[in-house]
């Protein structure tokens, strides 16, 4: 419902500015530009897609073969001890907490498709427990925040986006995104934890934290330490070191547990063409309504507001362009998809705004429609502090981003 009123608006705004050009100005350059603009962003929403169904396919396979090989079912034993800290109000030894645990480490391996029957499992688990059933209870709104902050240790599709647009390296923006996506699951869960009146000074929580805010806070020291060659350099390298690791440990673990990992591969490897697929139709439409946006003149309105703005108050307005998709994201995933790939596409994929783009993309996950689909499938309407722990933690992420994007890639 949400993305409708913003499709339906950037046609809105579209036209009347472009008839307020043509009664006012007697301009009529903005029609001919609108037509152009949507022909060509269909055009390249198609052939974006269709480009990605190779490197999807790959991905998925490989994901596929780390789930048959069981790290899903590692991280959640993992994390198993700093979760019961996080959900107070679940009896020990429930059995949502096995599906609390892999879900969360669904999303953090990026297994998206795992991930959401995995939730909505977890949702009906912790409604059973639930006394209101029409309202949240602490551990929902807990386990929601921690969705929509959008950890991801393998933000595959924005790497794989890059690597379409022409990116020189598509994975210099990981780090800064693993950094970007900590910070705003850390404000997540700090603000909930307020609300709930969870005590997060016990020593499992402080290790757990403080450990992760320790090793963050040294990738910060230790890249402040090099000109932006050396890191962008170190970044990228590190990035695909780590990533082929990955690769590597999935398969190891595929074949440690006797997997047929050729056969895993494959399966997921289908998944991953109909995902490309499937996404079509909608980066199509969002694509011509932002090209349409922007043709009229819309975007460089907005864009100029906000970059006045910034400037008057003394600030460097490098950032404004890529926050369409900061602003897109908490609303729609799909639309702020399209605004990261508009970015990179008017800016190019390796200028500051689009790397920036990337990391708002990969720093948070879209609160309302995470938040729409977990509650509406369990039935809940009282939603209380869920919406606005999401949002804080939104906030977080897009702060850290722009932060991180000036360390690593600002001028």
């Amino acid at each position: 419902m949400v993305l409708n009123y913003i499709w339906v608006a950037f046609f809105g705004i579209a036209f009347l500015i472009a008839a307020g050009k043509l009664l006012f100005a007697g301009d009529a350059s903005a029609f001919p530009a609108i037509m152009d603009s949507t022909f060509d962003s269909a055009k390249n929403a198609f052939e974006i897609s269709l480009g990605l169904t190779g490197v999807l396919s790959l991905w998925m396979g490989i994901m596929k073969i780390g789930e048959r090989g069981g790290l899903v079912d590692w991280l959640a034993r993992g994390l198993s001890p700093l979760f019961c800290k996080l959900f107070p109000d679940i009896p020990k030894n429930h059995p949502v907490i096995g599906n609390i645990f892999m879900n969360i480490s669904a999303n953090m391996l990026g297994l998206d498709n795992a991930a959401t029957p995995l939730g909505l499992k977890a949702m009906e688990g912790l409604q059973e427990l639930n006394p209101r059933k029409d309202t949240a209870t602490n551990p929902m709104i807990m386990f929601l925040v921690l969705n929509t902050s959008g950890l991801t240790i393998i933000p595959v599709s924005i790497l794989v986006y890059r690597a379409q647009m022409g990116a020189a390296q598509p994975t210099d923006v990981f780090i800064p995104i693993l950094l970007a996506t900590f910070v705003s699951t850390l404000v997540g869960i700090i603000v909930t934890s307020l609300y709930q009146r969870i005590n997060l000074l016990n020593r499992t929580v402080l290790l757990a934290l403080g450990g992760a805010c320790v090793a963050v806070a040294a990738i910060v020291w230790g890249f402040s330490r090099l000109d932006k060659d050396e890191m962008n350099a170190w970044s990228t390298t590190i990035a695909n070191v780590l990533l082929f690791s990955i690769i590597i440990a999935f398969i190891a673990a595929g074949v440690r547990k006797r997997v047929n990992v050729y056969d895993a591969f494959i399966e997921g490897a289908k998944d991953g063409f109909a995902t490309a697929v499937r996404i079509i139709p909608y980066l199509v439409a969002i694509l011509v309504a932002i090209g349409v946006f922007r043709a009229s003149g819309a975007m460089d309105l907005l864009i100029g507001g906000i970059a006045w703005t910034v400037e008057a108050c003394g600030g460097n307005s490098d950032f404004v362009g890529a926050l369409p998709t900061a602003l897109m994201k908490p609303l729609s995933g799909s639309g702020a998809r399209g605004m990261m790939v508009d970015a990179m596409a008017t800016y190019g994929a390796d200028s500051f705004v689009g790397r920036l783009s990337c990391i708002f993309q990969g720093a948070t996950d879209t609160t309302f429609y995470i938040l729409a689909v977990y509650f509406g499938s369990v039935g809940v309407k009282h939603t209380r502090h869920a919406v606005a722990c999401g949002l804080l933690a939104d906030l977080g992420g897009i702060l850290a981003a722009i932060a991180v994007a000036y360390l690593f890639f600002g001028v």
